[in-house]
């Protein structure tokens, strides 16, 4: 596979991209193994924990409340300590 930003690869190629993730090592060393990442939208959350936490290691996440509160459970049972949030927006 080219070195083309993830942005640039076809549904496929990012599947075999995070499936080499998951497998492989990337040799980056775990700082905060407890922790998750969320990208916050106006209308949906992208949220990801540890591969080795959840199969289904990146979820999408509506904005409402009852959808919130699933967020939270869900970060909950995968052990989630902390979380570190990038937006965008204004």
């Amino acid at each position: 596979m080219s070195a083309a930003r993830p942005a640039e690869l076809n549904r496929k190629q990012r599947k075999e991209l995070a499936r080499r993730l998951r497998v492989d090592d990337p040799g980056l060393e775990v700082m905060h193994p407890h922790a998750a990442g969320i990208d916050v939208g106006n209308s949906a959350h992208y949220v990801a924990v540890r591969p080795d936490r959840d199969p289904n290691s990146v979820r999408r996440f509506e904005c409402f409340t009852a959808d919130l509160h699933r967020l939270a459970d869900w970060l909950q049972h995968c052990g989630v300590t902390t979380v570190a949030m990038q937006s965008t927006g204004v």
